[in-house]
Parts: structure tokens; C-alpha cells; sequence
């Protein structure tokens, strides 16, 4: 008698979009409700819940991404049919990057079919709740120094202060890094005007949502935490209609 070989294993790399169901693109939705197991941090998986109904979840705490991606792998690897979901996209400060470094440096690559499923990134949810903020160019940075060196994130700050596009920032304040939001300020504002505006987005498509368009020289009076992005605007960036507006340049 001939053994079959199981199945060869599927990974998903999914972004669940900023938390809201409707922003959820039906890609992610289909992966979910198919799949055999779901892998994730413990607050994404309460909000895809509807979606993953009798399947196997294995949940995690924060600071545990290459734990996750090396259970999802394990679990692909036996032939599963597995979804790793990360907020917003998976390719934007998500789980797709270490899964398919993970992968590669196990040589794995060729023996788990791989799918990345985009997501809304939270900063397009964002400035879609601020109006069109992004309609020119922008740079999205993460204040986060805890994998990339603070001089480093200084240094594209700098740079993208200088070229006058608009920023975006991820992950600016935690109750245990709260100097870095402050240096940033004081950084742009030796570049822009106090009077440029902000668009400060908390929650977004979850619970407690908060939009608060404000200025450079004043978003420190606003609470700004881990769930919060914010996105800076360029010497042009207006507000029309009481919506936040980078002007592209068409002649109205």
C-alpha cells in the first residue's frame, strides 16, 4: 500500500484592514472563513471573531511576532491551511516581513504555498476619516525605537521634514517611550510652520474612534498613544469644507 503524502501546507498573510468589518476587504474574508487555523495577537483575533467560527486560533500577547510566525509556519507545515493576520496590512509594519524571512532562512519557501492578502493600512483609514490629507506625496515613518535605532528614525524624519511631503507617523507615544513624540515635534517644527495642520486619528474602525484635526504647534495638547496616527501635513495641506485637503496641483 502507497501512503499519501498530506496536502502541502497553505499561509495566508492577511491584513484584517483597522478593525472595522466593512474595511475588511473580502479577499481576508474568504481566507478567514476557510482556513484551518488562525494565528495572532490576542486583540486581532477578538476583532475577526465572526469570521473563524470552529477553527483552531492560537493567540499571543504583544512582543511575541516571531513566536507567531513560527507556530504558523509549524502548523502550514502539516499540512494546514493557516491565516496569520496582522492590523491594517500585513506588508506594513506587519507580519508578512519576518514570515517570509522566517521561511527563507528555514528554506521553506518552495515546501509552504505562501499568499499575502492585503489589507487598508490604518493610515489610509485615517486619512480617509480626515478627508484626502494623502492626496499628494507622503512618507509614513514609526517613532518606534525598539527595532530601529532612534538616530536612524531622526535621520528620515529629517529628511522628510526637509522635502515638505506629507508625514505620516505610526506608533508615536507608549506609556513607556513618551520622549520620542516630543522630539519629533520639535524636530518638524524647525522645518514647518506651528499653523501647519494635523490630522490626529485614535481607534480608527474600532471602539472609542476619535478624529481631531489640529496644528503642528498644539497636537501635543491632544492624547496621542499606540493606537493613534498621525498625519502631518505639508506647507500646502488645507482644510476645505472642514475635511483635511493636500492639493495635487489640479487647476478648479
Amino acid at each position: 500500500m502507497t501512503l499519501r503524502k498530506p496536502p502541502p501546507g497553505r499561509l495566508f498573510l492577511v491584513g484584517i484592514g483597522p478593525g472595522d468589518h466593512r474595511d475588511m476587504t473580502a479577499r481576508a474574508i474568504a481566507v478567514l472563513r476557510n482556513c484551518d487555523v488562525v494565528v495572532g495577537y490576542s486583540r486581532y483575533i477578538e476583532l475577526v471573531r465572526p469570521f473563524i467560527a470552529g477553527k483552531e486560533v492560537i493567540a499571543s500577547g504583544m512582543s511575541q511576532e516571531i513566536v507567531r510566525c513560527s507556530l504558523a509556519i509549524a502548523a502550514a507545515g502539516r499540512g494546514k491551511k493557516v491565516a496569520l493576520i496582522s492590523s491594517g496590512d500585513a506588508g506594513v509594519y506587519g507580519m508578512a516581513g519576518p514570515a517570509l524571512q522566517m521561511l527563507d532562512k528555514e528554506k521553506l519557501r518552495g515546501k509552504i504555498a505562501v499568499e499575502v492578502v492585503p489589507g487598508v493600512p490604518v493610515v489610509n483609514a485615517a486619512a480617509a476619516r480626515l478627508g484626502a490629507p494623502l492626496m499628494n506625496d507622503y512618507a509614513v515613518i514609526s517613532l518606534s525605537d525598539l527595532l530601529t535605532p532612534w538616530e536612524v528614525i531622526v535621520q528620515r524624519l529629517t529628511h522628510a521634514a526637509q522635502s515638505d511631503m506629507v508625514i505620516c507617523l505610526y506608533n508615536p507615544k507608549s506609556t513607556k517611550r513618551s520622549r520620542q513624540i516630543k522630539e519629533a515635534q520639535s524636530l518638524l517644527l524647525y522645518y514647518r510652520q506651528r499653523k501647519t495642520l494635523v490630522g490626529i486619528a485614535r481607534n480608527v474602525g474600532r471602539q472609542g474612534e476619535t478624529i481631531t484635526v489640529t496644528t503642528l504647534g498644539q497636537m501635543l495638547r491632544h492624547k496621542i498613544d499606540m493606537l493613534t496616527v498621525l498625519i502631518i501635513g505639508n506647507s500646502t495641506t488645507t482644510l476645505c469644507a472642514g475635511a483635511m485637503v493636500t492639493p495635487r496641483g489640479y487647476k478648479l
